[in-house]
This record gives structure tokens, C-alpha cells and sequence, in this order.
């Protein structure tokens, strides 16, 4: 009866989680892209700012990013625009998932070390450690906003 009732409360906790709409997938975990990285490791600081344009294009300054293997980078991350915004790192065919589940769930919110979300007005912080090349990309999640321009190619070099 012990093991019923543990294993009933679990599949409740679960489903609860599931409902509230909350996922993470990189707490402190190696991904294709890196991981986490340390504040006292950081090699360079990248400033990233999120907005809508006039003509109503969301975007991102910059536009692409180019890092090196191994390097650790600080991303200071600011909401400049009049929505909430968010900065994802990822693999192309993690984000277009991750994208499709944000679609269902858009309120969804985010644990990952690898993403931020930002009210506007708001900034906030990614120190992350690049693992190894490749052709990544950053993106804005949020349904319609990829749509309108939010992404760009993140590449790795050895």
C-alpha cells in the first residue's frame, strides 16, 4: 500500500509540473552547444539586446555570433522592446521542438541555463563555456516571435 500511495504521489507531482507548463533540460548538463559556465572563467562579454523594429520585424543586436570552442562567455541580456522576449542557444532542431512545444504551452516557463526570458525593461545575465564547433543558433521562442525575425546563426569554430 506503501509503494501504491508513493508511486500515486509521484505520478500526481509529475502531472502537476506538466500542467503548470514548466520544463528544463541543461541545469548545470552538458549539451551539444556547452554548459553553464563560471563567472571567474568569463573570456569575453557580448551585449544582447532584444526589440521590435517600427516596421514590425522582432529582432536581435546582433544579428549572428561567432565564438571560439572553449571559450566562456557573459551574455548581458536587455529587453529593450514593448514584449516579453527570450534568448535560447540551442541546437537548430532543439530550438524548432522547443518551438512546437511553445506553441501548446505558451506560457510555459524556463529553468535552462541555456535561455532567459525578459519582461520589458528588463536585463539579465548567461555566463556560458561553448564545448565544441558547430552551427548553432539563438532564438526567441515565443509563439509568432521566431516568425517575425528573432533567431540567428550562433557558430562555434574550433
Amino acid at each position: 500500500m506503501k509503494i501504491l500511495t508513493a508511486t500515486a504521489a509521484l505520478v500526481f507531482a509529475a502531472s502537476t509540473a506538466f500542467a503548470a507548463g514548466t520544463h528544463s533540460d541543461s541545469h548545470g548538463e552538458m549539451m551539444s552547444i556547452g554548459m553553464p559556465g563560471k563567472a571567474s572563467a568569463v573570456d569575453r562579454t557580448v551585449n544582447v539586446i532584444m526589440k521590435e523594429t517600427e516596421d514590425g520585424a522582432y529582432i536581435f543586436e546582433p544579428k549572428k555570433m561567432t565564438f571560439k570552442a572553449g571559450e566562456t562567455v557573459r551574455f548581458n541580456v536587455v529587453n529593450k522592446g514593448e514584449l516579453v522576449h527570450e534568448f535560447v542557444m540551442d541546437e537548430f532542431s532543439k530550438n524548432v521542438k522547443h518551438k512546437e512545444m511553445m506553441q501548446q504551452m505558451p506560457d510555459m516557463g524556463h529553468a535552462d541555463a541555456n535561455a532567459i526570458r525578459l519582461e520589458p525593461g528588463q536585463k539579465g545575465q548567461i555566463i556560458w563555456t561553448f564545448a565544441k564547433p558547430g552551427k548553432f543558433e539563438f532564438a526567441c521562442l515565443l509563439p509568432g516571435h521566431y516568425e517575425s525575425g528573432m533567431h540567428g546563426p550562433l557558430t562555434v569554430k574550433k
